[in-house]
């Protein structure tokens, strides 16, 4: 059998290489609004953070998103993000 490739993205704060299941995506919408995307497939600019509540506190202390995102990212944002992670985490 053939063997399938694995999609691999990099997460914006670890700099990691790792297949695209184990990272969380976080869209930009083309409304402005920045939201997690557990599907993948959402509309909108995308970055990639590993799936850990470590990374994602780096990168609300370095404010990775608004630069990766072009669009500035609140603090309250980013705490809304943590606590959807840890939702689509129990899945």
């Amino acid at each position: 059998m053939k063997q399938r490739k694995v999609p691999l993205r990099k997460c914006i704060v670890t700099n990691e290489m790792k297949p695209k299941q184990e990272l969380v995506r976080i869209v930009r919408t083309p409304e402005g609004t920045v939201e997690l995307d557990p599907t993948g497939k959402r509309n909108g600019r995308g970055a990639y953070l590993t799936n850990s509540e470590d990374v994602f506190h780096t990168a609300k202390k370095r404010d990775s998103l608004t630069r990766h995102l072009q669009v500035q990212v609140t603090a309250d944002d980013y705490d809304r993000l943590i606590t959807e992670r840890a939702k689509v985490k129990k899945r």
